[in-house]
């Protein structure tokens, strides 16, 4: 993966399967889709699934894939949401080899969730610093030859993570100024209107639980 690759020419490709979570795709898909508007974006947006058949989400939307992995290009960008699916998708050798295929010649990989444990699975987080789903934090330290730090996101040379869910939207926006400028993340934030607010509701995030970048905010 070649970090320093050009700007605004390949395609951008959001990975697909059964239980993906809903908002670990439709965030970043929002956020590259406007990107795309500009003419530092990329070429294309794909949603990229195994076959093209229809994908049902963990919460039941339903998704219809562009590509599959036989017809997908190659890739500037991938990105790779998370979701229940991915206890299952971790043994899938389909899956897999297309995820160590693409890696191989995209400029970044960005993962959101639980997505950094097919990263893992295909060998592309091995000695990297990467965070997932607050839940998932010992579950992905267990597996040894991870660098797990509580952090929205964070990214180890051509490898980006994210936290849990909403957070995939914070990864884009960053990935995107960092690639193409802060005017351009800023285009994308504000056509989005994505200036989330401050307010925590309750007292859930201040339980013990969570990883450490909030329960300290």
């Amino acid at each position: 993966m070649d970090p320093a690759a050009s700007t605004g020419a390949g395609s951008f490709g959001l990975l697909l399967f059964p239980g993906v979570e809903e908002l670990d795709a439709i965030g970043p898909w929002e956020m590259a889709a406007l990107w795309a508007l500009q003419p530092s974006g990329p070429r294309e947006c794909l949603l990229i699934g195994q076959s093209e058949a229809p994908i049902t989400c963990a919460k039941g939307l339903v998704l219809l894939p562009q590509a599959s992995f036989a017809t997908a290009p190659p890739l500037d960008v991938l990105l790779v949401p998370g979701g229940l699916g991915t206890r299952t998708q971790v043994n899938n050798p389909a899956l897999i080899g297309f995820l160590r295929q693409q890696a191989a010649s995209c400029r970044a990989v960005l993962s959101v969730c639980t997505g950094a444990f097919l990263l893992q699975a295909a060998g592309l987080l091995s000695g990297k610093r990467a965070t997932t789903h607050w839940a998932s934090l010992e579950r992905l330290r267990a597996l040894g030859d991870v660098e797990v730090v509580e952090e929205r996101f964070t990214r180890d040379g051509a490898i980006w993570t994210a936290a849990g869910i909403s957070s995939g939207i914070d990864l884009t926006l960053q990935f995107i100024a960092e690639t193409a400028g802060e005017e351009a993340a800023a285009t994308v934030q504000l056509e989005a209107e994505y200036f989330p607010a401050a307010k925590i509701y309750g007292t859930a995030a201040s339980r013990g639980k969570g990883a450490a970048y909030f329960r300290t905010s």
